[in-house]
């Protein structure tokens, strides 16, 4: 089942069957992503995914244009993991608490980094402008095509009593494909493209579906004491 948490702590999101825990986020409630096999760049459009039937990942349809999904589950301070592939040009991003995003995208051989690169730390949206965001310290990132893993220890924005922000979220650490690219990089708020609504004290993991294809696989959360 989705969600259930084994005994050193971790939890599912992703059961490898279905979409069981996850939503879409459209106002139909309607989305294109399913679960497949396996996906691999077409040989005569690396831009865009082939797609084998079966199970064991989910991937954001043919076009890679659909609606972002979300968890049933809200978290806080946690620990994830989770391993994700794009095809050539592609774009996507992960949302901790649907708020504070890591990047996804194809940055195979990028020399100058951004923070619109794989793993940066996405920038804020202020007056039309962006604001803040963190490149990656180095680039981690694999071909197009090739499964790679962010494991991230986050932690949740803090109110006091009136529900006053008392302290930023923070990425403790974010490692890609094994190389730290991130630690103790504080957000002062949510990254452009987020869930609406303010800071909280949890939220949903949300990844972002209508930017590009791209599938994802073991995809799990260990909530941590604050």
């Amino acid at each position: 089942m989705p969600n259930s948490r084994s005994e050193s702590g971790w939890m599912e999101l992703f059961n490898g069957r279905d979409l069981s825990g996850w939503r879409a986020l459209s106002q139909d409630g309607k989305h294109e992503w399913r679960v497949a096999a396996e996906v691999t760049p077409k040989a005569d459009d690396e831009t865009h995914f082939a797609i084998e039937p079966g199970e064991g990942i989910f991937v954001n349809g043919d076009t890679g244009r659909t609606a972002n999904i979300a968890t049933d589950l809200k978290h806080g301070d946690c620990e994830a993991h989770i391993e994700f592939v794009v095809p050539k040009g592609s774009n996507s991003g992960v949302y901790f608490m649907g708020h504070y995003e890591i990047q996804v995208l194809d940055s195979w051989g990028v020399k100058e980094l951004k923070y619109s690169d794989c793993g940066g730390i996405y920038c804020q949206w202020i007056d039309k402008k962006p604001v803040g965001g963190a490149p990656p310290r180095v680039n981690a990132s694999k071909a197009p095509g090739q499964w790679q893993t962010f494991d991230v220890i986050f932690r949740a924005p803090r109110f006091d009593a009136n529900g006053n922000k008392t302290e930023n979220a923070k990425f403790v650490k974010v490692i890609h494909n094994g190389q730290v690219i991130h630690e103790n990089v504080e957000l002062g708020g949510p990254t452009r493209a987020s869930m609406p609504g303010p800071e909280r004290t949890e939220g949903p993991l949300m990844l972002q579906g209508d930017h590009g294809p791209v599938a994802y696989r073991n995809v799990r959360i260990r909530p941590l004491k604050p």
